[in-house]
């Protein structure tokens, strides 16, 4: 497709003698935004760090705009489990870091950072230290220093996964918001079934080691959302059916990918 962001193909992974990943094949459309989910260890990071080039596939490639990777360093915008905020920089040097790293003075790195504090829920918090923030906060901080970047798309590794069940929910229903209004290209990986269908456009499943993509899925919600619309016959359907696919996964011989749209919700069970 014309506009496809990333695009791998047939990629394979091992570690020691052990295949993590095994043909693994996804795409990721311009303005779209994609989750992974799988069971625990079966290496959904490691799509990550082949995409940050932290690590290399064994087999397979990895297309940026449609040309390999290696051609596009620097594209991403990476997101880790944890804040990761430095706790001796105040808020609005840990958002302004990113673009230090990049060159940028710290001076116009704050320039640049400072007026996105009001639309971050940050506004009056900047000079604050990163053990003065809650957790909710802290995540929103480091949102922004990975949003400011303006990188060509956004990857999100776990980043809600140490927050309580209120303020996670409470963050999804913002990032959604904020989703909406700048159309961010993003890959999210998540153990969170319900944050996957409430913030995707598109969901892969993996398998257990070696991961292979057994379910897509096409998230059919209208957007805005909002957490209310989880509790739609849609978004319940489709949450069954991952978790379905989670719980009993198909034969190793019989997996494959299979498009839920739309227009087949009325054929879901729950």
């Amino acid at each position: 497709m014309s506009d496809t962001m990333v695009e791998l193909r047939n990629i394979s992974k091992s570690f020691d003698g052990m295949k993590v990943l095994g043909d693994i094949s996804l795409t990721v459309a311009n303005g779209e935004f994609v989750s992974i989910v799988g069971p625990s260890g079966s290496g959904k990071s490691t799509v990550l760090r082949l995409l940050t080039q932290a690590l290399r596939p064994d087999s397979g490639s990895v297309l940026f705009k449609g040309a390999p990777l290696e051609q596009a360093p620097h594209s991403f915008a990476f997101m880790p489990q944890r804040d990761a905020l430095m706790p001796w920089r105040r808020i609005i040097d840990n958002a302004a870091l990113g673009l230090e790293v990049r060159g940028m003075s710290r001076r116009a790195a704050r320039a640049t950072v400072a007026p996105l504090f009001e639309r971050f829920g940050l506004a009056g918090f900047e000079h604050h230290y990163p053990s003065e923030l809650s957790g909710g906060m802290r995540q929103r901080a480091a949102l922004l220093r990975t949003v400011v970047q303006t990188q060509d798309m956004l990857l999100l590794d776990e980043p809600f996964g140490a927050l309580d069940a209120l303020t996670r929910t409470q963050i999804q229903e913002w990032l959604q918001g904020m989703w909406t209004e700048h159309r961010w290209t993003a890959l999210l990986i998540t153990h969170d079934v319900r944050e996957a269908v409430f913030l995707s456009d598109r969901i892969y499943v993996l398998s257990a080691r070696p991961a292979r993509i057994i379910r897509e899925f096409h998230v059919p919600l209208p957007r805005p959302r909002s957490i209310a619309d989880l509790g739609s016959p849609a978004a319940q359907a489709i949450e069954t059916e991952i978790l379905q696919t989670l719980l009993h996964p198909l034969e190793k011989d019989d997996f494959r990918p299979v498009g839920l749209k739309s227009e087949s919700r009325s054929n879901l069970k729950s």
